[in-house]
């Protein structure tokens, strides 16, 4: 007779709680725990910067007698081809199953931030891309694609989508974010979480919640955050990311809260995440944050008490590997000073998403190892397609779309292919010398693939332009200029950059900047003297070839910025997402207004918006239509990308200047135009208020639809009427968009 738990047609909490009752204390502790499967050569840290405790980590055969939760990064910790890598899995796996009593396999889970983070496995855009091109249907679209290649070696959990929203641009995980912004942040990441889970893979929210407000944009810096920021920027995005994605997982965030480490914070992880927002899911820690309580944090005295403190708050699986959730924590429960039932809370959730997977079927077997192509063409192509719709045009006086002609291809990153990736890219993140197991063409190769000639700034005396690539190279804790632990002191470009720019427009020849980098860099005047601006936010390993398209004219550059770019090296922060006297006032000499502003970016046509309608009155608990007319006026097909920001002038709390309500992406020909309309909930203007309480408030809202935050030709209003009113869990996330053509 088959035992319930492994009875696929019984419901899963019905078959979980059969398997709970027939596990000891230990098995159940062995679901709460990961292990890094493929460590390098002896001695040499399998991560960039390691938990530095100086403690050898348990070796599998130490851990998996009873059972084990995860394992990690099997494909993405060495270079390893994807049959090496299923073989590999495949060996671990009936490791797992042979070892303990139940047979459970573990759970596999990758980094998938720009693409499943694997040896030759197609690099996308990165996240900020992502939010540059305004188009969540094509996040989604890769989000799939990626999920979709994991699937097919057998992954079940990516680490991805990063929701923090940017507030200092200085910070080095900049680059993993998708924008300064929580619904364009909410809209994106959203987008990437179904996409990602409708491929059957456990998406993982990252990082809960607070990371990038630290202080000073230093990495892992103590977050010092007012509640109304909190809730109403840095952890909106995953709210809609919950209730619409419908993420299996969270991580949380390293950082501590007002002096509390969040893996340690049972308000956060508990009383918001599960209790307020109804998560249901697994909460995985981040890499070594239960055992930074007690090494970095010094809120814990020992590894056991780093344990408690995490499986209290409400961790339930310790990643990458068990070193405070193996015996240390047991030791407590069986003393006494944690309860059992903290080990059931966890273990239930973990083996709901297993049964949930799959893992709990009889029969269960890892994948037969075959080879794969993890960057097949239709990849490549959508890494293309999203790489030239998140390309910005920050300027141009009229020389792009270039014709072919003779240039020169010069900077500090013209030859260098790896400059188009993130730091979670496979080559950057592991620093893989060599063989980086793609085909990148780097700007200059694509630029002659299109037509131009090319030649090198040092022995070319006449070239009709200048094409001159600035920006960063990502890397880990030091590395490059950007990436996680890769944080800026100041805004002004790494190294030599600027004087390197200076110098070539000084030249006289007509100079095109192009930046591709993981954040926004203070241009100063080098903007106003470069004939055209194009700033790519780590394009992937199509940048190059979608670089040139846009350059020759092939491609639009429809992208717009998802954070603002400013004037000025210092005064960070310096989102565009501030109060009134956060920005320039005459009570302050400095100015913080930006060079290009959040949402801007240029077209090869122009477009004008007009015929602004509003309905005047809503209930608290209603609704409006904002209403506006886009067309295409000039003589080539092109993308608007038409926003739409609230304000509210008069509230009992101060608020954002304004903020973003909704976006459309319209593709128009020469002399078409479309009516877009915007349905606006009463409960998109509401706040936490003095009482910490999310409220809708009566009164006039201010409306304004433009081109960019800075640009915004139509302003109305319309008034909230009825009493104030506290929304609940059901409250509406999003503004629905229409869009009609007209004659």
């Amino acid at each position: 007779m088959t035992e319930p738990w492994r009875d696929p047609l019984l419901p899963v909490s019905v078959r979980v709680a059969d398997l709970l009752e027939r596990m000891t204390l230990e098995e159940k502790a062995g679901q709460l725990a990961g292990f890094w499967a493929l460590p390098s050569d002896a001695g040499v840290p399998v991560a960039p910067m390691e938990d530095d405790s100086g403690e050898s980590a348990p070796g599998l055969d130490d851990i998996v007698a009873h059972g084990l939760g995860q394992l990690t990064r099997v494909y993405g910790t060495a270079p390893i081809t994807a049959e090496a890598g299923m073989r590999r899995l495949a060996s671990l796996q009936r490791q797992v199953t042979g070892a303990g009593r139940f047979g459970i396999p573990a759970l596999a889970h990758e980094e998938c931030l720009t693409g499943f983070m694997t040896f030759g496995a197609t690099v996308f855009p990165g996240p900020l891309a992502w939010g540059a091109s305004f188009d969540p249907d094509l996040v989604r679209e890769m989000a799939r694609a990626i999920g979709a290649g994991m699937r097919r070696v057998d992954v079940h959990q990516g680490l991805a989508p990063v929701l923090d929203v940017v507030r200092d641009y200085r910070w080095g995980r900049t680059e993993e974010c998708v924008g300064e912004d929580p619904y364009l942040v909410g809209a994106i990441g959203t987008a990437y979480v179904q996409g990602l889970e409708g491929a059957g893979i456990v998406a993982t929210l990252k990082h809960f919640a607070g990371y990038s407000a630290s202080r000073g944009g230093r990495n892992m810096a103590p977050v010092a955050s007012g509640p109304r920021e909190f809730a109403d920027v840095l952890v909106e995005p995953f709210v809609r990311a919950l209730r619409e994605g419908g993420a299996r997982s969270v991580m949380n965030s390293y950082t501590d809260v007002d002096g509390v480490p969040v893996a340690a914070d049972e308000r956060l992880l508990t009383g918001l995440l599960r209790d307020e927002l109804g998560f249901g899911g697994v909460v995985v820690a981040d890499y070594y944050a239960v055992s930074f309580l007690e090494t970095r944090h010094g809120v814990a005295g020992s590894r056991g008490a780093a344990g408690a403190l995490a499986l209290t708050a409400g961790i339930d699986v310790e990643l990458p590997t068990a070193r405070c959730y193996g015996e240390p924590l047991l030791e407590r429960v069986r003393s006494g000073s944690v309860a059992e039932e903290l080990i059931d809370r966890a273990a239930e959730r973990v083996l709901l998403q297993k049964a949930g997977l799959g893992l709990l079927d009889p029969g269960w077997e890892p994948v037969t190892p075959e080879p794969v192509d993890l960057d097949p063409p239709e990849n490549r192509a959508l890494a293309r397609l999203l790489a030239e719709r998140s390309t910005v045009l920050l300027a141009n006086d009229g020389i792009l779309p270039l014709r072919p002609c003779r240039v020169t291809v010069s900077g500090p990153y013209a030859d260098d292919p790896r400059s188009f990736l993130g730091c979670y890219s496979f080559p950057n993140h592991v620093a893989l010398p060599g063989d980086l197991g793609l085909e990148i063409p780097t700007l200059g190769e694509a630029l002659t693939a299109a037509g131009f000639t090319v030649t090198d700034i040092d022995t070319c005396d006449d070239p009709d332009v200048h094409v001159l690539v600035l920006g960063d190279r990502a890397g880990m804790f030091g590395r490059g200029t950007s990436g996680e632990g890769c944080d800026a002191e100041t805004l002004d470009l790494p190294g030599d950059q600027a004087a390197l720019a200076s110098a070539v427009l000084d030249s006289g020849v007509p100079t095109v900047l192009v930046l591709v980098s993981g954040r926004p860099y203070a241009l100063g005047t080098l903007a106003e003297r470069a004939s055209a601006v194009v700033q790519a936010f780590f394009p992937g390993e199509e940048g190059g070839t979608a670089l040139a398209r846009i350059i020759s004219g092939a491609a639009e550059p429809s992208g717009r910025l998802p954070v603002s770019v400013p004037r000025q090296a210092g005064g960070q922060p310096g989102t565009y997402l501030h109060a009134r006297l956060g920005g320039r006032t005459d009570w302050s000499s400095a100015d913080p207004t930006p060079l290009f502003p959040f949402g801007h970016g240029l077209s090869w046509t122009s477009f004008t918006c007009s015929e602004l309608s509003v309905d005047p009155v809503a209930a608290t608990d209603g609704a409006v239509a904002v209403s506006v007319t886009v067309r295409n006026v000039g003589e080539v097909a092109g993308t608007e990308v038409v926003q739409l920001y609230l304000s509210d002038p008069v509230a009992s709390v101060v608020r954002p200047q304004r903020w973003l309500a909704g976006f459309a992406r319209v593709e128009l020909r020469p002399g078409a135009a479309a009516r877009i309309t915007f349905r606006v909930h009463a409960d998109r203007t509401s706040f936490t208020g003095l009482d910490l309480r999310r409220r809708v408030e009566p009164g006039e809202i201010g409306v304004a639809v433009g081109r960019s935050s800075g640009d915004l030709p139509l302003q109305g209003s319309f008034t909230l009427e009825g009493p104030v009113r506290h929304p609940g869990s059901d409250r509406v996330l999003s503004v629905p968009v229409e869009i009609v053509p007209v004659p």
